[in-house]
């Protein structure tokens, strides 16, 4: 296998990047056949968002090709990834939030020709080292049990579960919203004691 560069990008390479960012993210996640447009639009749609939130930051894996990424913010004040929170939020999460001190880890992917090489633990870690935050946390779809054994095999703790208000397509009948787990870690930061 082809060696694997790690490399953090700024918003604007990010821009830059977002053709194979996308095309990273309908190989790494494949949908329904036939529905790689759509999941495509709306990835690149999400991502556009997320590279205006406070804190952007993002790392990639670089082989012959794009063979990776993993992105994420610091969590606004508001909290507002919390909305839809089911029963009720930790204290801890809700003072860390309130506090500008969670870094949302919004996403991780890896095509599937580079899995197995600890290629997403590496950007995990990558993503993290320069973070001032004091936890990450992250929303886990339902089924993707190869992100909740990640998680467990990072020593991330699920601390609940999220059903978020997400806009519906116009003109499309309403769709069931999904319940996401809600995943966080402490964030290690170097001269810690830990």
């Amino acid at each position: 296998m082809a060696e694997v560069f790690m490399r953090r990008l700024t918003r604007w390479q990010a821009e830059q990047q977002r053709e194979a960012v996308a095309d990273t993210y309908v190989e790494a996640y494949p949908g329904p056949r036939g529905e790689e447009f759509h999941d495509r639009r709306q990835f690149l749609e999400r991502f556009a968002d997320d590279m205006q939130r406070p804190g952007f930051d993002m790392m990639v894996a670089d082989g012959p090709s794009l063979a990776g990424c993993a992105y994420g913010y610091v969590l606004e004040r508001d909290g507002g990834l919390w909305e839809g929170f089911r029963g009720a939020l930790p204290v801890d999460i809700e003072e860390l939030t309130a506090s500008g001190q969670v870094f949302v880890l919004a996403e991780l992917m890896v095509r599937p020709s580079y899995r197995r090489q600890g290629i997403a633990t590496r950007l995990v870690d990558q993503l993290l080292v320069r973070s001032r935050a004091a936890l990450v946390a992250s929303l886990v779809e339902p089924g993707n049990e190869a992100a909740r054994g990640a998680m467990r095999a990072w020593g991330w703790t699920r601390f609940g579960a999220v059903r978020p208000s997400e806009p519906q397509e116009p003109l499309e009948p309403p769709q069931p919203q999904s319940t996401y787990e809600a995943w966080s870690h402490p964030i290690e930061h170097a001269g810690s004691a830990g």
